[in-house]
């Protein structure tokens, strides 16, 4: 038995190769994140929930519900605000319907060819990348290297099959690892929210998925959907 929890954090530092100072900083901490199991949240009331989300959304489908659902379970480990922003992402991108990108073949082959074909790992060439690896899911998860990144995560191909990333299962497991990782644009959800969130944090955030573009709305939905989740009990 350790007589004070001095001793416990110099045990467990002296093991975990740091300095043993009993003094819990931020390199101790990390190391405790890598061992401990996160917490999981769930809702206490279920119904309170999706009677405040049809107040953003209306009437819900059996798709809706069901990738709510799967978004739910999928970030349990997620703190409040990181879920509320991630049900807004989804909501603004896709209306909670893992879609394909709207627009033309002449529209999508903007993704071909210069600096955007090269952000997005599209080969130079307007060979048709653009059309292949358009928007899709969640999240609209674009272009060669994201589709590639996403498949070694799911452990499937992507890339020979972009499809996959329409079924909703894989949609919201695609959406949660690319906003918690900063797979997408490099930035996640820990750069801009913590626990509850803020309204700035939620405007700064945007950038996980897409840039400046929409921020304020998606802010919006953000402080909603966290409401739905208080009245739900999400803890």
């Amino acid at each position: 038995m350790f007589k004070t929890a001095e001793e416990f954090v110099r045990l467990f530092q002296e093991r975990a190769g740091l300095d043993a100072d009993g003094i819990p900083g931020n390199d101790t901490l990390a190391k405790l994140d890598v061992v401990l199991p996160p917490r999981l949240h769930a809702l206490a009331d279920p119904a309170g929930f999706f009677a405040m989300v049809r107040k953003i959304t209306g009437s819900l489908d059996q798709v809706q519900v069901s990738t709510l659902n799967r978004l739910l379970a999928g970030a349990a480990h997620w703190p409040m605000g990181w879920l509320a922003y991630g049900l807004a992402t989804a909501w603004h991108e896709a209306k909670l319907r893992p879609i394909h990108e709207i627009g033309s073949d002449a529209y999508l082959s903007k993704y071909d060819t210069g600096s955007l074909a090269k952000a997005l790992g599209n080969t130079p060439e307007a060979d048709g990348d653009g059309i292949k690896y358009a928007g899709r899911g969640l999240s609209q998860l674009t272009g060669r290297t994201n589709y590639t990144n996403a498949g070694k995560f799911l452990g499937i191909d992507l890339l020979a099959n972009p499809d996959k990333a329409l079924e909703p299962d894989i949609a919201a497991r695609i959406l949660i690892w690319g906003m918690e990782t900063g797979a997408f644009t490099s930035k996640k959800l820990s750069d801009y929210i913590s626990d509850r969130g803020t309204p700035e944090g939620f405007k700064a955030a945007r950038r996980i998925i897409n840039g400046t573009d929409k921020q304020d709305l998606i802010a919006g939905y953000a402080e909603r959907f966290r409401d739905a989740l208080d009245a739900g009990g999400w803890a």
